[in-house]
Parts: C-alpha cells; sequence; structure tokens
C-alpha cells in the first residue's frame, strides 16, 4: 500500500476533525451508491448473461458495500476527542474498521473461489454472454475512478479505514478485468467453457491478497507493534543531533489508531537546571513532531549523563 517517505513534514491541519470525518462520510456515501447499482447490476447481468464470474463479482462489490457502511459508522467515532476514559483519544477504532474490511475481503474472497473450484469439480461449464463483458468493462472504469478519489482524500486525512476502503475499490476494479477476459474469450471459443471459472478464481485471490495486505498492519497496530529498525534509528538520529543531548536509550513506539505515539530517556549533563533539562526536553519533543511522519505525542524523560551508570543498548552522541 501506497505510503509518505517519513521525511515528510507532519501536516497538522491533517489532523483527525468533526469535519474531517464528514469529508470522509461524504466520500463513502458516494461510495455505497455506486456500489450499490454496481452490485445489482453484476448480480442480474450475470443471471441474464450466464456468467458465475461476474456474479462473483457482484458479491466483491456486495463486500464493498458492507464495509462502506462500517466506515460511515466508524468515521463518527475515531474522530472524538480524547477524554478522561480514553485519554489517548479514540484512533484504534480506525484499526478495527480497517481490520473489520479486511477480514470482510478475506471472506468474500475465499467463499467465491471456493464456489468456483466446486463448479470445476462437478464440470459446471458455462458461456456467458456479451452482456457481462460489457458489465465488467463498466465496473472496471467506475471503480478505478472511485479507487482514485477514495485513496487521495485518505491520504490527506491520514484515514487508514479510508485507505483501506479505496484499496477494496481498487480490488473490484481488478477483479473485473478477468472477467472481461474470460468472457471475450469463451465467446470467441466456445471450447473454453471453463474460462469463466478460472476467471472467478482469479477474483478469489486477488481479493484475498488485497486482504492480507490490510489485515497484517490492522494486526500490527491493534498488538501494539512499534516502529521498524530502521525509522528507531531515525528517531535516534534526531534526538542525538539535538543540542544538550548527550545520549539516548529506552526508545518505545506504539501506534494508536494511525498515529504513533513515542517514549524515550535522553540523558544530558548532571549538573544542568531543573530549567535547562526541560528546554532540552521540549526541544526533543519539538523536534520530532515536526519532522517524523504521523507522530502524535512523545514523552520525554531526562537523566544524568552519569559513565557509570550508563545502561546497555544506549545510544550516544
Amino acid at each position: 500500500m501506497e505510503s509518505a517517505s517519513p521525511a515528510t513534514l507532519v501536516d497538522k491541519s491533517a489532523e483527525p476533525t468533526r469535519d474531517h470525518a464528514e469529508v470522509i462520510r461524504h466520500v463513502t456515501r458516494v461510495g455505497l451508491v455506486v456500489n450499490f447499482f454496481l452490485a445489482t447490476g453484476k448480480f442480474l447481468a450475470g443471471w441474464l448473461a450466464g456468467s458465475r464470474s461476474l456474479m462473483a463479482d457482484g458479491v466483491h462489490s456486495l463486500s464493498d458495500m458492507v464495509t462502506d457502511v462500517v466506515v460511515l459508522v466508524g468515521a463518527g467515532m475515531w474522530t472524538i476527542p480524547a477524554d478522561a476514559r480514553h485519554p489517548h483519544g479514540h484512533g484504534r477504532i480506525e484499526t478495527l474498521v480497517s481490520l473489520i474490511i479486511g477480514v470482510a475481503l478475506a471472506g468474500a474472497g475465499i467463499g467465491l473461489g471456493w464456489s468456483a473450484l466446486r463448479a470445476i469439480h462437478w464440470g459446471e461449464g458455462s458461456s456467458p454472454t456479451w452482456l457481462a463483458f460489457f458489465t465488467a468493462c463498466v465496473s472496471v472504469v467506475v471503480k478505478e475512478w472511485l479507487f482514485r478519489w477514495t485513496f487521495r482524500v485518505g491520504k490527506k486525512y491520514r484515514s487508514s479505514a479510508l485507505l483501506a476502503n479505496a484499496w477494496h475499490h481498487r480490488s473490484d476494479a481488478l477483479s473485473s478485468l478477468p472477467v472481461a477476459v474470460a468472457v471475450a474469450g469463451s465467446r470467441l471459443y466456445p471450447q473454453w467453457q471453463y474460462l469463466d471459472h478460472i476467471a472467478a478464481i482469479l477474483v478469489a485471490a486477488l481479493i484475498i491478497h488485497v486482504a492480507w495486505t490490510i489485515i497484517v498492519p490492522a494486526v500490527a497496530q491493534l498488538t501494539d507493534a512499534g516502529l521498524s529498525e530502521e525509522e528507531v534509528e531515525r528517531i535516534v538520529r534526531l534526538v542525538l543531533e539535538t543540542e544538550g543531548v548527550r545520549a539516548t536509550h529506552e526508545i518505545r513506539s506504539r501506534f494508536v489508531g494511525a498515529k504513533l505515539q513515542v517514549d524515550l530517556h535522553i540523558l544530558v549533563d548532571p549538573h544542568l537546571s531543573v530549567r535547562e533539562g526541560h528546554r532540552i526536553a521540549t526541544a526533543v519533543r519539538d523536534r520530532l513532531l515536526q519532522e517524523v511522519e504521523n507522530l502524535a505525542d512523545v514523552l520525554v524523560h531526562v537523566e544524568p549523563f552519569e559513565p557509570a551508570e550508563i545502561k546497555a543498548g544506549t545510544r550516544f552522541g
């Protein structure tokens, strides 16, 4: 999935707000309406044209509708400001929504693949009409447009759930391609009657792959996975380049929704005043907030630099 460079400056205007939630809901409502008409059209065209793969693609569009509803409900919840019971905010609701989308996709893919394999096993061949071909082509164009729009808004507001939903739209667009190819092939070469079922299996495999790319990061965030070693090294470098910092250790990170929280210890000259130590800690915090992507908060603990008490893993400037 596409992501911005870690060096990108943080756009504070993109922090989640109720207004941003309304924008997300608007994009999702449009997607819901489009998916309703696409799912209905694919089911009808698949039934009339005798195309199992197009009907399977209709199930995919139907699962898009389900995830649209999930995003509509969740968008008003993960942007609720922090309160006494949720001091870190409600960002993990967004991660949970992303996970639900991924699981829904995986379930749809497994079901479609199993159905197509059963059809091949029982020798159920088919030769769909051109109606299925034209319907699949329309789906590719419409869903690719919906993907690009949804992805652009998701990137602007840093919404992992909206980005997951965008990729759901892209997977629907891509899944219609083998349907169109299979229908055209079976019409031009009637002896290839199993092409439609093979296309349904390809659609299922694509859906499962997209589901995996959504589920893995969502599970990582929900289980408090931290930054990669490379990203931690970058934070260490920024901390040690801050004037007054002699060393650093105990760097920990975790995600709360799409946002990152970091806490770390810095070691400073033991003869500094409390006020000066606080100034250095504030400088470290401000620098990280400015230069690290998606960083919501930093907790900096100040310790005296005592060589005899240095802990293992300490990084020196």
